[in-house]
């Protein structure tokens, strides 16, 4: 890749209120988890938590697509960007998947994993939407930490630096000759917008100033199909 995204790696929102703080010690208790269930197996770790990473964005997408139906009122672009959102790290997933290959185990954990994380995060949202966001901004600023790890371990070659798969490529619109290294970055980049919107949306719900700037956006193919 000719110029990797730019990601500002020491952003962090210093919990500011109970909701906040429980968003922050919920993230760490899963950040705790993942690492002690993966070590650095980060491929084996980003096909998992990818399939955890997809929910939030469908579940606030949904409810606030009812809410505006209810109300009759105008969602303000919230909808189209959780779409992506989710769409997004569905992305990461299937590229994920032809880089290292989940076990009978892993899939087992993502089928109980998925169905309660996705019940509890909607019966989070309903309760406090502000709360879910936040969540989901802590879970975004440790996923920009794991893939940054993730780079060290390609650097000093302790993960091999392969190819990079044909979706990748066709869905970061990366050249033919692109490599691991170079989806990993526009992953982190992903992540790290992913971040910023989630942060900004529960500062939107506590009536506080969103952030104006937000990390840098790869571009994407917009016909995903040919990719999959």
């Amino acid at each position: 890749m000719t110029h990797a995204p730019i990601v500002d790696l020491s952003v962090h929102h210093k919990p500011a209120d109970l909701s906040d703080r429980i968003a922050f010690g919920f993230t760490k208790l899963l950040r705790f988890c993942a690492d002690t269930f993966f070590a650095k197996r980060y491929g084996h770790r980003a096909i998992v938590l990818e399939t955890v990473a997809a929910v939030p964005g469908m579940v606030g997408a949904t409810i606030n697509h009812l809410k505006c139906l209810r109300r009759m009122c105008d969602d303000q672009g919230w909808i189209r960007t959780l779409m992506e959102e989710a769409e997004n790290e569905r992305m990461h997933l299937m590229t994920f998947i032809e880089v290292a290959k989940p076990t009978l185990f892993e899939r087992l954990v993502i089928l109980g994993v998925q169905w309660v994380f996705y019940l509890a995060f909607f019966a989070l949202y309903l309760i406090s939407a502000k709360t879910a966001h936040r969540v989901v901004g802590y879970f975004e600023e440790e996923a920009v930490i794991s893939y940054t790890l993730y780079l060290k371990e390609i650097d000093e070659g302790r993960s091999p630096n392969l190819p990079a798969p044909a979706i990748a490529r066709h869905y970061w619109k990366l050249p033919a000759d692109a490599m691991l290294r170079d989806v990993v970055l526009v992953v982190r980049a992903d992540e790290a917008h992913h971040r910023d919107v989630n942060h900004g949306f529960a500062n939107e719900l506590a009536g506080q100033p969103a952030a104006t700037a937000l990390a840098p956006y790869p571009e994407h193919a917009s016909d995903i199909r040919m990719a999959a």
